[in-house]
C-alpha cells in the first residue's frame, strides 16, 4: 500500500499534486509520503506485538533526516552501519539506546564514537572486530554491548549482490563456530553479550528461508544458555520484499512475518530487535522524471528523460524492476506504445526498461518510477557532473524540499586546484 494515487486525472502524494511540485522544484525530483512511511512502521509493530521488540529502521535504504525524525518520532530505534550513519541517527534526534551498529568493517574511530555517545548494542560481525571493540571499550572504561552476527547458510532466494547469508558471504560467522566465538567474547575485557543478530539478504519474497535461519537461532539460543550466556536479545535482521511490478504476485506481509516470528523464537523469552528497510521506505517514495525526447529508432522507440543512472542506479546495477507511469493518467483502454526508457548519461548502462509499454506522451510530459524510496537517493551519485537531485517529503496537503538540488557553482566550489596549476 502507498498514498501516490491518480486524482482527477492527476497523480498525486497524498493530497499533493506532483505536477504543481515539479513546477517548483523541477525534475527530477524524489517525492516521499509521510502517511505510507507511517503505516509501514506501524505494519511491523503491529506484528510483533505483544512480543517485547524494538524495530530499527534501516538507516542505508534511505537515510534524509527528514524521513529520519518521521520514523523517530513514531519510535523507531535505527540500524547503522557507518559513522556518518550514526551521526544521522543522533541528529534526527534518536537516543543511543535505541541504535544498533551493524556492517562488517566498524573501524576503532566508529567505535569510540558510538562508546561515547551512546549506544543499544553493536552487531559484531568477526573475531578481529570483537578483539578491537574489546580494546576500545576497555580503555576507555565503558562496556560495549555485543550481539555476534552468526551466518547460518541459509540461501535467501535474492539477487546474489544483496545474499548475505550464505557460507560463501562476507558476513557473520559460521553458525558452527559460534559457541567458541561466544566463549571467547565472554572473557574478553570491555564486552557484554547480550544476544544473537542474523540477517540472512534483502528483497527475499517468502517467509521458508528467515524460518530455516530463525530455527537455527533457535536452536543456538537454547545452547548458548546452556553454556551460561545471558541472551536476552535476537536481532533478526530485515529483508522482506515488496513488489515492486503491481501484479498478481506480491511477497508476504509484515503480518505473515510476524506470525513466522512468533512460531520460531517467540517462545524463548527475548526481546526481538528487525532491521526493516525496503519495506518502510520502498514503496513510500517515488522519482518524478520528464521526458526530454521521444526518439525513433530502426528497431524500438526511445524515452529519453531527464534521470539518469546516476539518480536511480537499481536497474543498472540490479537489472532491477520499476513501474513507470505517466503523471497525466491514460484514458482507459488507451493505445501504448513499446519504448526503451533511458537516461541522458553517455553509457548504454543508462537504461531503466526495455520494451515497456507506456501510454503515449509527448516531450516535456512527467512520469514516475514507482518504488523508489529504498536506495535510489542513497545510492545516487553526480557521475557526468550531473547534481544530486532533490528531495521532497509531503504530509497530508503539504510538501517541504528536505534535500535542494544543489548548483553548479556548489559543486565546482568542492573542488581545489592545487597552487602549482
Amino acid at each position: 500500500m502507498d498514498h501516490f494515487l491518480y486524482k482527477n486525472g492527476v497523480l498525486h502524494a497524498e493530497d499533493v499534486a506532483l505536477s504543481d511540485i515539479g513546477a517548483q522544484v523541477g525534475t527530477p525530483f524524489y517525492c516521499y509520503s509521510t502517511a505510507t512511511l507511517t503505516r509501514h512502521y506501524q505494519l511491523f509493530t503491529e506484528a510483533l506485538s505483544p512480543l517485547p521488540h524494538l524495530v530499527c529502521f534501516a538507516i542505508k535504504s534511505l537515510s534524509n533526516l527528514a524521513v529520519l525524525k518521521t520514523l523517530a518520532d513514531l519510535g523507531a530505534g535505527m540500524d547503522v552501519v557507518s559513522a556518518g550513519e550514526y551521526l544521522r541517527a543522533k541528529a534526527a534526534g534518536v537516543p543511543g539506546e535505541r541504535i544498533v551498529f551493524s556492517g562488517v568493517g566498524k573501524t576503532r574511530e566508529e567505535m569510540h564514537l558510538a562508546l561515547t555517545g551512546g549506544i543499544r548494542q553493536f552487531n559484531v560481525e568477526s573475531e578481529p572486530e570483537m578483539r578491537a571493540l574489546s580494546q576500545v571499550a576497555h580503555g576507555l572504561g565503558l562496556i560495549a554491548p555485543i550481539t555476534i552476527r552468526v551466518n547460518p547458510d541459509v540461501d535467501a532466494k535474492t539477487h546474489e549482490k544483496i545474499s548475505t547469508g550464505k557460507k560463501g558471504d562476507k558476513f557473520g560467522i559460521p553458525i558452527s563456530r559460534a559457541r567458541e566465538v561466544y566463549a571467547e567474547a565472554a572473557a574478553l575485557p570491555g564486552l557484554e553479550v547480550v544476544g544473537i543478530d542474523v540477517h540472512i539478504g534483502s528483497q527475499l519474497t517468502a517467509l521458508e528461508p528467515f524460518e530455516a535461519a530463525y530455527l537455527k537461532v533457535a536452536e543456538l539460543t537454547r545452547a548458548l544458555r546452556a553454556d551460561g550466556h545471558n541472551i536476552r536479545r535476537l536481532d533478526l535482521g530485515g529483508g522482506l520484499g515488496i513488489p515492486y511490478a503491481r501484479d498478481n504476485s506480491a511477497p508476504p506481509l509484515p503480518m505473515d512475518y510476524g506470525a513466522m516470528v512468533k512460531r520460531t523464537v517467540g517462545d524463548l523469552g527475548c526481546e526481538i530487535e528487525i532491521e526493516p528497510g525496503r519495506l518502510i521506505s520502498g514503496n513510500a517514495g517515488i522519482l518524478v522524471s520528464s521526458v526530454i525526447y521521444v526518439k525513433e529508432g530502426e528497431d524500438r522507440d526511445f524515452l529519453i528523460i531527464d534521470a539518469a543512472m546516476n539518480d536511480l542506479i537499481r536497474p543498472a546495477m540490479y537489472g532491477a524492476h520499476h513501474d513507470i507511469i505517466p503523471l497525466n493518467e491514460a484514458e482507459a483502454g488507451a493505445e501504448q506504445r513499446a519504448f526503451d526508457i533511458v537516461g541522458p548519461i553517455c553509457e548504454s548502462g543508462d537504461t531503466f526498461a526495455k520494451g515497456r509499454n507506456m501510454p503515449a506522451v509527448t516531450e516535456g510530459a512527467l512520469i514516475a518510477f514507482r518504488s523508489a524510496g529504498a536506495y535510489g537517493a542513497v545510492m545516487a551519485s553526480e557521475y557526468n557532473s550531473r547534481p544530486l537531485v532533490p528531495e521532497v517529503l509531503v504530509r497530508g496537503d503539504h510538501f517541504a524540499v528536505i534535500r535542494a538540488r544543489p548548483t553548479f557553482d556548489e559543486m565546482l566550489s568542492r573542488d581545489t586546484i592545487p597552487e602549482w596549476l
